[in-house]
Parts: structure tokens; sequence; C-alpha cells
């Protein structure tokens, strides 16, 4: 009897010292899995803005590029007082410095303003230290004009990478694309331009114009589309859009 019970003793003291190890291991576990969170954790990567994520905007910001010319922009300014609408200029360092008083046109309209850098070179052609110093030379040019606010990129052509955008976001810019492209500058007509804007814009959007002297059917499809946009949606600038949208933004990386 004395021996069976001290075998079954040992039996519950081992079954108790396995438990209690299986418990103090899983608590191990479960506190180093919790505690990983926070430790791997990083900052979000640098994304270029495209569309708010809002569900139920409704608004929309109208974009024009210029890299050249200074015939088009002032059809195009005239349209936008016309129709009470605040757009975002990109404009090229190299271009500012040429067409000063335009763009203090641009600004006096309260129309906002971005960069394409200085020279409107594809920066994913250039290595990042050439992509840095055409940045920072169109920093110091908008600085020099009386813009030193300005916190808007959109890379030249569009292109970009990671690497473009790390480079940007360290410079303290942000990269802007679009969600819509009409392919104005390919003078393909007002029709053509007018409808792909009416069939694709809604909520949120980012639409690509150009104000440059190629262009020949912006103006009169920003005749016909803009009326009818402002049925349903309202137009503000990209800071605007960025200000009132949710951190679920669609975006490109």
């Amino acid at each position: 009897m004395k021996s069976n019970y001290r075998t079954h003793t040992r039996n519950k003291n081992r079954w108790f010292i396995i438990f209690i190890t299986a418990f103090f291991a899983a608590l191990y576990l479960f506190a180093e899995t919790t505690s990983s969170f926070s430790i791997v954790s990083k900052k979000e990567e640098p994304k270029a803005f495209i569309k708010s994520g809002e569900e139920d905007s409704d608004q929309l910001s109208l974009t024009f590029n210029i890299s050249w010319g200074q015939e088009k922009v002032f059809d195009i300014l005239d349209i936008l007082k016309q129709q009470d609408i605040h757009a975002t200029f990109f404009v090229s360092g190299e271009w500012a410095e040429r067409h000063p008083k335009i763009l203090g046109q641009i600004a006096e309209d309260n129309h906002e303003i971005g960069m394409l850098g200085y020279r409107y070179k594809s920066y994913v052609k250039q290595d990042m230290e050439e992509v840095r110093k055409d940045l920072l030379k169109a920093k110091e040019v908008f600085r020099k004009l009386g813009y030193p606010d300005i916190k808007l990129l959109r890379p030249p052509s569009g292109h970009f990478n990671e690497e473009v955008l790390k480079t940007v976001d360290q410079l303290g810019l942000t990269t802007i694309y679009w969600s819509i492209n009409p392919d104005d500058w390919k003078n393909p007509g007002t029709k053509k331009i007018a409808e792909t804007i009416l069939d694709e814009a809604s909520g949120g959007d980012i639409i690509l114009l150009h104000a440059s002297d190629v262009i020949k059917h912006t103006g009169s499809a920003l005749k016909e589309t803009i009326p009818k946009l402002k049925k349903d949606l309202s137009f503000v600038t990209i800071s605007e859009l960025i200000s009132n949208s949710s951190s679920e933004s669609e975006a490109l990386n």
C-alpha cells in the first residue's frame, strides 16, 4: 500500500511540475509575442497620394502641369475664375524662374502651387543624388520667388520608385499622383477628354490636366465638364483633399 501511495504521489507531483512548467512557458511566450508588436512596428513607408479614401466624399481636385509655354495657362485661369474653382498647379522650377509673373497670377487667383522638381526630367532615370540636387534646387528657386512653403511634388512624367519616394519624403515633400488622366496633352479632342473625365470622375479623384502651350482642347473640355461635375461634386485643392481624407486614402508605393 505504501509503495502504491508513493507511486501515486510521485505521479501527481510530476504532472504538477509539468503543468506549472507549461503554464509559465505559455505565459513567457505570450509576453514575448505581445511585446514584439510594439518593438517591430515601423513607420509606414512613404507613398504617392492618388485618391481620397473617403467612400462618401463629394470632393475632387483639378490639377494642371506646366513645364513650358506661357500662352494657354491664361485661358485655363480665366475658365477657373469664371467657374469659381481653385485648382492645384504643378510647375517646374525652371519654368517658374522664366515666368515669375505668371506664377504670381496663379497664386493671386488663390490656386495652390506644387512643384515638378527643377528640370522636367524623369527621376527614375537619374541616380538619387541627382534627384536630391534637383529637388533642393527647385525648393531654393521657389523660396527666392516668395513661395517657401511648397510641400507638394509631382515627379516629372509621374515616374517614381521606392527610392524616389523616400528621397522626396526626406526633403519634407509629399508625392502626388492622379486617378484620372484623359491624356489632354495628346490633343485627342474636346469630346474624348470630356467623356473620360465625366465617365470616371467620382468623389476623391485627382484629375491630371495640363496648361502648357501644347494643349488645344483642354479649355473647351473644362467648359463642358465643370458645370456637370459641380452638380454633385465640389472642387478643392490637393491639400484640402488630403486634409479631408481618411488614413485609408489610396496610395501607390
